[in-house]
């Protein structure tokens, strides 16, 4: 019987048009550059799912389901398809259209036996939202897919501030410096651009596991008013106020941003929670937070971003992450919070932040592996493991970004309403 491999390469190549990449069948027999990574395809439903589900979610649900594997570092494979598809495009040339690209693969696929019945979905959760987007109920039910998870499963993914957002690495090449000091150092400087002073009133708009509002009422004195749509974060944020003594100074409720009450906040800040608002509801959310600033108050937005050819996260992404997530251009975000009436007064990229802050994330999901799948299950391990190498791959190709947008709400007159230089945002040691 003819070996397995070259047919499917076959199969590939018609689907997705030439890849360098090294294909190991089910038969054991494999075909392609021996230098290239190797997909494993351990049984006909990894090209049976590619049929029934063309295209990035087939691909994802192969992955998770575990009928297709990379093997190696699942980043680098990543990156290698990534960067022939750049330079080589997703097709397979000029002349032979989708249409045309499919019966190909099925014509492989049948050939090799792969072809039968639709496989079912991977047993991993996967988001099924319901109603008009965006609504109170649908945003609510889309924070609870991602956020919901379990607080033992991000408490074992994290460190122990539980910030789940992207770190701030002043010192990235000390071998005692990692993830807790780099978290720590974020917190630091987002309260120090907020300018926050004790008994200052700070709004953290999305607050998540509360480690922002912790901070700033442990460490600056700030009186907060922190707001999730999650469940199990508005129990554990408040659990840990609880356990700090910090009732004073940090009131945590279960709200939507649109319910806010009262106004007047010395500083606001939403990290990470602007890209589920939504494309049409942005402008209103940019001016709500103008609304519950006080006249000279502060706002800072940590937000990431993509091209506009890519507003969402992707199919997979969007499936089994974050569904109704929305991203845009950096600029496009500063032009809508300059119309809802803010002075943006400084921008500073975090991109390459990002990509130490998700390896940090993914080297502990390796290492931890099995207390993960005992968590979640392998299907769900395997889905973290997919978004945090693929995540970490976006934003060091360039493909997404995250930014600190720091505005400001304009006074009644015309003094300067932030200070002349940027020195008193950082640690006195790293004062330039």
């Amino acid at each position: 019987m003819k070996p397995l491999a070259p047919r499917l390469a076959e199969a590939v190549e018609g689907y997705l048009g030439a890849m360098p990449l090294r294909l190991r069948a089910w038969d054991g027999s494999e075909a392609g550059p021996a230098e290239a990574p190797t997909v494993v395809l351990r049984s006909p439903r990894a090209l049976r799912r590619l049929l029934w589900q063309p295209g990035e979610l087939g691909l994802a649900q192969a992955y998770i389901a575990g009928d297709l594997d990379i093997e190696g570092d699942l980043t680098a494979g990543l990156g290698a398809v990534w960067r022939a598809v750049r330079e080589r495009g997703p097709g397979p040339g000029p002349g032979r259209q989708l249409p045309h690209r499919h019966l190909t693969a099925a014509l492989a696929a049948l050939r090799c036996g792969a072809v039968g019945p639709r496989p079912p979905a991977p047993g991993a959760r996967q988001a099924r939202l319901r109603g008009r987007p965006h609504s109170t109920d649908r945003d609510r039910a889309a924070i609870s897919h991602h956020y919901d998870l379990s607080n033992e499963w991000y408490a074992l993914l994290m460190d122990d501030s539980m910030a789940y957002s992207c770190a701030y690495w002043t010192r990235p090449d000390d071998p005692h410096y990692g993830l807790a000091e780099a978290q720590r150092d974020k917190l630091e400087l987002i309260c120090r651009k907020l300018a926050l002073t004790p008994g200052a009133r700070l709004l953290d708009v999305g607050c998540g596991w509360g480690s922002l509002s912790l901070y700033a009422a442990q460490h600056f004195g700030a009186r907060v008013t922190a707001v999730t749509l999650s469940r199990e974060q508005r129990d554990f944020v408040a659990a840990r106020v609880r356990e700090r003594g910090l009732d004073d100074l940090v009131k945590v409720h279960l709200r939507h941003y649109r319910d806010i009450a009262g106004a007047d906040y010395d500083a606001v800040c939403a990290i990470e929670m602007g890209e589920h608002v939504g494309a049409a509801q942005y402008p209103a959310f940019a001016a709500r937070l103008h609304a519950l600033l006080r006249p000279g108050g502060r706002l800072l937005i940590q937000q990431m971003s993509r091209t506009g050819t890519a507003p969402g996260g992707g199919a997979f992404i969007e499936s089994y992450i974050a569904p109704d997530m929305h991203m845009r251009p950096l600029g496009d975000t500063v032009s809508l919070l300059e119309n809802a009436g803010l002075d943006v007064w400084a921008v500073e990229s975090l991109r390459e932040h990002y990509v130490r802050t998700i390896a940090a994330w993914y080297a502990t999901l390796e290492a931890r592996w099995a207390e993960f799948v005992a968590l979640g299950g392998q299907e769900t391990a395997r889905v973290w493991r997919l978004y945090l190498a693929g995540g970490g791959l976006a934003f060091a190709e360039r493909r997404m970004g995250v930014d600190q947008i720091l505005a400001v709400r304009p006074g009644t007159d015309d003094t300067a309403s932030m200070p002349a230089t940027l020195y008193d945002w950082y640690r006195p040691e790293e004062t330039p």
